[in-house]
C-alpha cells in the first residue's frame, strides 16, 4: 500500500489540511512546518498530484523561460541552474523555449495567450518588444528580465550585469597597457538587435572612441567554424591587433588556442580579454569580467514568485556590479 497525505501529518506533527497547504499554499504555513512537511514527504516518497495543486491554486505553476542562446553553453547553464533551484522548492517547473529564428519569438508570443500555461516569464538576454508586451498583459503574467537592455519599459522586474562597467573596465585596461591597435570579436544575431552582449560591445567601443582609438570589430556568425573563421580575419589584417577583446570567455579560450596553433603566443604576441569568468577562465589565466549568472538568476527567480503570490516585489530592478579580474592572458606593449 502506498503513503498517503495521513502518513505524511502523523509523522510531521500536523494535520492533513497542513500537509495540503504546505504543498498548495505554503504562504499560508510557516517557513519551518513547511520545511518540515517537505522533508517528511521526501523521506516517505509522497507527493500530492500535479493536478491537483494546480486545480486548487488556480496556477499553472509552471515558468516560461525564453533564450536566445544555446542551452549548452555557460551562460545559458547556469541561468537555468539559478532558476530551477528557487522554483523547483517551491512547486514550480521551468519551460524553456529557445528562441532561434524571428518565427519561433512570433509563434511563441501568439500562443502564449491562448494556452495560458505560464505564471510568469522569464527572458534572458534579448528584449521583447511593445506588441510582445501587450499579449503578455493579456496573459496578466509578470516578465522578468535577465541581462535584457533597458529592462524599465515593458518589464515588471530585471536583473542586469552592469555590462557598461564591465566592458569600460576592459577596454581602460588595454588602453592603459598601452594597446592601440585592438580588436573586438563578437557575434551577430537576427533574433534581436538589444540584448546585453550588444551593450557590452558598445561601451568598449565608446571607450576607444574617447581614446582616439579605431577599433576593429570583427562580427562573426554562429555555427561550429566560427573561431576558425574569426582567426582567418585576424591573420588576414595588414597589421596584426597587439590585444583582442572577445564578447565573451566562449569565444576567447577557443580563440587563444587556435591563435596558438598559428605561433601567435599569449599575450606575449597578442594580449586577450574575454567576459564572463567561465569555465576554465581561471585554469588558462584568461583576464575577464566576472558575472555570476546563477545569483542572477535565483534573484530573479525570487522577484517572479513575488510577483506571482502578490504583484511586487522588493528592489524590483537590481543591477549587479562588474569585477574586472586581471590575469596572465594581458601584457604591456613591449616597444
Amino acid at each position: 500500500m502506498g503513503i498517503n497525505i495521513k502518513d505524511v501529518a502523523n509523522k510531521a506533527g500536523v494535520s492533513v489540511s497542513t500537509v495540503s497547504r504546505a504543498f498548495t499554499r505554503p504562504e499560508l504555513v510557516s517557513k519551518a512546518t513547511r520545511a518540515k512537511v517537505l522533508a517528511i514527504a521526501e523521506e516517505l516518497n509522497f507527493s500530492i498530484s500535479r493536478s491537483a495543486m494546480v486545480l486548487k491554486s488556480g496556477r499553472a505553476l509552471r515558468v516560461a523561460l525564453l533564450m536566445s542562446d544555446h542551452i549548452r553553453l555557460w551562460f545559458s547553464a547556469s541561468i537555468i541552474e539559478g532558476l530551477n533551484q528557487v522554483f523547483h522548492a517551491n512547486g514550480y517547473d521551468l519551460s524553456i523555449f529557445q528562441i532561434s529564428s524571428i518565427e519561433e519569438r512570433r509563434e511563441f508570443f501568439d500562443m502564449l495567450p491562448i494556452r495560458r500555461n505560464a505564471d510568469a516569464v522569464i527572458v534572458a538576454s534579448f528584449d521583447i518588444d511593445t506588441d510582445e508586451i501587450s499579449q503578455l498583459v493579456t496573459v496578466g503574467v509578470p516578465i522578468v528580465g535577465i541581462n535584457c537592455v533597458m529592462p524599465n519599459t515593458g518589464f515588471n522586474a530585471a536583473v542586469n550585469i552592469d555590462d557598461d562597467q564591465g566592458s569600460k573596465l576592459l577596454a581602460r585596461h588595454l588602453i592603459g597597457l598601452g594597446h592601440r591597435r585592438i580588436a573586438y570579436v563578437r557575434t551577430d544575431r537576427a533574433v534581436t538587435l538589444h540584448f546585453s552582449v550588444q551593450q557590452r560591445y558598445e561601451s568598449f567601443a565608446q571607450v576607444c572612441e574617447q581614446s582616439g582609438i579605431d577599433l576593429t570589430t570583427i562580427v562573426i556568425a554562429d555555427g561550429d567554424d566560427r573561431i576558425s573563421r574569426a582567426t582567418t580575419e585576424l591573420l588576414s589584417m595588414d597589421r596584426m591587433p597587439t590585444a583582442i577583446a572577445c564578447q565573451e570567455d566562449g569565444i576567447a579560450i577557443p580563440l587563444m588556442f587556435q591563435l596558438a596553433r598559428t605561433g601567435l603566443r599569449v599575450p606575449f604576441d597578442v594580449s586577450m580579454v574575454g567576459y564572463d569568468d567561465s569555465f576554465y577562465a581561471n585554469e588558462i589565466g584568461l583576464t575577464t569580467v566576472r558575472q555570476d549568472p546563477i545569483a542572477m538568476a535565483t534573484s530573479a527567480a525570487l522577484k517572479a514568485l513575488d510577483l506571482i503570490e502578490t504583484g511586487k516585489t522588493a528592489k524590483p530592478f537590481e543591477v549587479f556590479p562588474a569585477q574586472l579580474l586581471v590575469r596572465s592572458s594581458t601584457t604591456e606593449v613591449k616597444g
